[in-house]
């Protein structure tokens, strides 16, 4: 069978969240889409509740598909097992823990069908457990002016919100970056780079959970950082490899985009001391970037010259009222 749209979704420690998911999925109105779950060796029931909700919509089940691995190997090992078997037309990436509107697939991929575009991207929610934060994305012409955005941050380059050509993938070899989880969603990045046509759609169908914010800070691990480094080289070698020194500048922003969270997810004087010791090259670009706003760049300008107390100060009023008090 032909399949318009391959759904590819990551199961790892998700049994809180993936009927929700699921139950989103299974109520597309688009038909002709295939559905890709892959169990990255989850130790609790999400494969369980997996297969009831599946079981509630048998007119689906011949388009859905279980793949499980033998052990954990992380998210983007689990998305390229996906898009090994994956057989549809467009590609779109969906994360077990966040859910969709019911008429997500039918308006990227009539958009895309409609315009012959590679990539469809749109807005999405930012989802608390209390409320919820629209999130507005930009709108370009080109794919070189999108990839532009990603990399000064203006545009997100989140694997959740974009349906894409298949065969981006398969015809320019482009995978995830199996072992190094952080910063996978970088991957898009090299989707754009390749991509003719691009299209945006100026409405919100994805719901991108974010619960227990105040926890964010106590990610950050060696690992963290290391699988983050990985994927900004290797994004920058692509770029390079591509366009020589003719994005030296973006790259740049891209490496403040990378080590920007620092200073606004902890009151850490350490992480503050940190986000100067990382990427200390690309700082002279800090106020070259067009694309963030002032109060990002005075945060940033302020770290550089070592005036943490005025980056302690930012997230006391601003990262903590609004994100741990307004958005809960």
């Amino acid at each position: 069978m032909e399949y318009k749209v391959s759904v590819i979704i990551p199961v790892y420690k998700v049994e809180k969240f993936i009927g929700r998911c699921v139950r989103s999925l299974m109520e597309q109105t688009l038909t002709d889409v295939e559905y890709i779950f892959v169990d990255d060796a989850s130790p609790d029931g999400s494969i369980g509740v997996l297969r009831q909700v599946l079981a509630g919509y048998p007119e689906r089940s011949s388009h859905v598909r279980i793949l499980t691995h033998p052990e954990n190997k992380g998210l983007p090992a689990a998305r390229n097992t996906g898009l090994a078997v994956a057989q549809g037309e467009y590609i779109f990436h969906c994360d077990s823990d966040d859910f969709v509107e019911p008429d997500m697939l039918e308006q990227l991929y009539g958009k895309a069908t409609e315009t012959d575009a590679d990539i469809v991207w749109c807005d999405w929610y930012l989802t608390f457990e209390k409320s919820e934060r629209y999130m507005k994305q930009p709108n370009f012409a080109t794919a070189e002016e999108a990839l532009k955005a990603m990399l000064g941050g203006r545009m997100k380059f989140n694997v959740w919100n974009k349906l894409v050509n298949r065969e981006l993938y398969t015809k320019n070899h482009i995978t995830f970056p199996s072992g190094h989880a952080m910063g996978e969603d970088m991957t898009m990045i090299l989707l754009f780079i390749h991509a003719k046509k691009v299209i945006y759609v100026p409405k919100a169908f994805y719901h991108y959970v974010k619960l227990n914010t105040s926890a964010i800070s106590s990610n950050y691990s060696d690992k963290y950082w290391k699988d983050l480094k990985y994927n900004v080289s290797r994004i920058e070698k692509y770029l390079y490899d591509i366009y020589g020194h003719k994005l030296d500048k973006e790259i740049a922003f891209l490496k403040l985009e990378a080590k920007f969270p620092l200073l606004i997810m902890s009151p850490k004087m350490s992480l503050y001391r940190l986000w100067n010791n990382l990427y200390p090259e690309a700082n002279r670009y800090i106020l070259k970037n067009k694309n963030i706003s002032l109060r990002s760049k005075l945060v940033q300008t302020c770290a550089r010259y070592h005036l943490y107390w005025a980056v302690w100060l930012h997230y006391q009023l601003i990262c903590r009222v609004v994100y741990g008090i307004i958005y809960r």
